[in-house]
């Protein structure tokens, strides 16, 4: 979509000023973003969103910049001026590419300051035109900065490029597009109409509405620390509708060695999320990395290890059918590749269709990082997620979701949209699967990324649910802990509290009109509703789920 209806505009900003609350009360009158992306190769570029942004003078003035001086290549480049630190630049491109059949296409941008090696990827082929999409926010002013397109390698690879991009968005419209997104995507109208038992209408009923859950899965892995532990666990429970199991699942745990098979952790902790009606992801069935395969099972090699991977698959999915709702089956598979070098190339989409028959109705997904954390990382750029995903479901594989570990440093967030902006045009289910910030970072700062990360995935219409990586251990967290070991928070465990309480519907009381109705406007989840009139009471439930429309709920006194 490119040109939003003047309708729709008035709508948008009649809506900041409404929701939003603006202290300035002036109504939204900047940039829209535009989650428009493609995947596939077009024989002609479509239009530039925005009209080109702060890139529509350039349309006929694309410069050449020498890529690297001992190769001699030169590739197309814009000269930028006063681009201004934290603002968030939006960055998409048509790509085009001569001599070779397919380029990993990187979009770099250098300021008087700093050189970012990526801010967006395309895998551009020969003869059609590919879509890049990304973004980047300067650490720094630069007055003057060079953004060019090149080659991830040394070959010589003519590149065109067509209908460039470039918008800026403050942090406040920033803010002010997320708000929007989660009121029209996490949120709904509501209206309840309250009669007597002939149907006349009710004016002056009191009603009080609660929500008692939420539809959106926010959770966090949990590891075998918390079994026993009721603080922890109260302190869980109070915070999250979703889990997942750090390492419990994994072969190296259940079978250290060969016919020895412990789910005993496993059995412990789903009692304890089924006594809480937690939702609980399925992680992992087989990770690449040998470092995190069995030992016995990194000497194994032909049918002897086709029969141990059909074994643990089968007996891990038998035992726990229907207990999971998403399982990741092939861990970290676009960075390394232990059981395909080892049983072939097919290996993987095996064990998908496996574990299909075994459990249809749990979501299969992969699990990578460094598809939304950067795009500096050959093995795990979005197309090549993208890629990867299209030849297994061309092999058979079902029921695939996105799995987005989120292992921050410091969060680009206009490639992160970007990137799921990518991925949702396949229409899989969309996870952020482990997400935290690094320890190299200190708390305070950790916190401030996270709210933002945590804000952007929310918001993200295409995002489905969020996982922290956060299990408490005695001696800390993998990188970021939200609580120290007395269950105090940690700057990000307020950050987490601030937001759980931001994104839920508080307890509305009010009255109804003269046509017997009470609107409000509430989160997706479960409701409690109270009603009263003179000395008639009645308590009722229901359901607010993802629509349009505005959900009307009818009670009799």
């Amino acid at each position: 979509m490119r040109d939003l209806s003047s309708s729709f505009l008035c709508f948008f900003r009649l809506f900041c000023c409404i929701c939003f609350f603006l202290p300035s009360a002036i109504p939204y009158d900047g940039p829209l973003y535009d989650h428009s992306a493609y995947t596939e190769c077009k024989t002609h570029p479509e239009g530039p969103l925005y009209n080109g942004g702060i890139l529509k003078d350039y349309a006929r003035d694309i410069g050449r910049h020498l890529d690297n001086p001992g190769t001699g290549i030169y590739t197309p480049a814009f000269v930028l001026r006063n681009l201004t630190q934290g603002t968030k630049y939006c960055l998409s491109v048509w790509v085009k590419i001569n001599g070779v059949d397919s380029a990993l296409i990187r979009a770099r941008l250098s300021t008087q300051n700093e050189t970012y090696k990526c801010v967006g990827t395309v895998i551009a082929q020969s003869g059609c035109w590919s879509f890049l999409k990304g973004g980047f926010v300067l650490d720094s002013p630069s007055e003057l900065s060079i953004l060019f397109f090149q080659n991830s390698d040394d070959r010589d690879v003519d590149i065109s490029i067509a209908s460039a991009s470039l918008q800026p968005f403050t942090d406040q419209q920033w803010r002010i597009n997320q708000d929007y997104k989660i009121n029209a995507e996490r949120k709904r109208a509501v209206t309840v109409h309250v009669s007597d038992a002939h149907g006349d209408r009710l004016r002056g009923a009191d009603v009080r509405v609660e929500q008692i859950s939420k539809d959106f899965p926010f959770g966090s892995a949990i590891a075998k620390t918390i079994l026993g532990n009721l603080p922890y666990q109260d302190w869980f429970v109070k915070r999250f509708n979703a889990a997942v199991f750090e390492n419990e699942l994994k072969w190296y745990v259940t079978e250290a060695k060969p016919g020895k098979i412990n789910y005993t952790l496993a059995d412990q902790m789903l009692e304890f999320v089924r006594a809480h009606q937690i939702v609980t992801r399925g992680h992992n069935i087989f990770w690449e990395d040998p470092i995190y395969t069995p030992d016995w099972v990194r000497n194994l090699t032909g049918a002897e290890l086709q029969s141990a991977v059909n074994s643990h698959i089968l007996s891990l999915l038998n035992k726990y059918k229907e207990e999971f709702i998403h399982w990741d089956i092939s861990n970290e598979m676009l960075h390394f590749d232990f059981y395909e070098k080892k049983l072939g190339p097919n290996a993987t989409l095996q064990f998908f269709q496996t574990a299909h028959q075994a459990d249809p109705l749990a979501t299969l997904f992969m699990n990578e990082f460094n598809v939304v954390e950067t795009c500096a990382d050959a093995n795990s750029t979005v197309d090549h997620y993208i890629l990867r995903l299209r030849e297994l479901k061309k092999g058979g594989a079902t029921m695939s979701g996105i799995g987005l570990e989120g292992h921050f440093t410091i969060p680009n967030l206009p490639l992160m949209r970007a990137v799921i902006d990518k991925l949702a045009t396949l229409g899989l289910p969309i996870w952020l699967t482990e997400i935290d910030i690094s320890k190299t970072i200190d708390k305070q700062t950790q916190a401030i990324y996270l709210e933002q990360v945590l804000r952007e995935g929310f918001s993200h219409p295409s995002v489905n649910g969020i996982m922290l990586w956060t299990a408490l251990h005695p001696n800390g967290c993998y990188q970021m802990c939200l609580t120290d070991n007395d269950l105090n928070n940690l700057p990000a465990g307020d950050v987490v509290d601030k937001l759980l309480q931001e994104w839920q519907t508080g307890e509305i009381k009010g009255q109804t009109n003269e046509q017997g109705s009470y609107s409000f406007y509430g989160f997706l989840g479960e409701y409690k509703l109270y009603v009263q009139y003179e000395d008639k009471f009645i308590n009722s439930t229901f359901s607010l789920s993802r629509g349009d429309e505005t959900k009307h709920f009818s009670i009799q006194l």
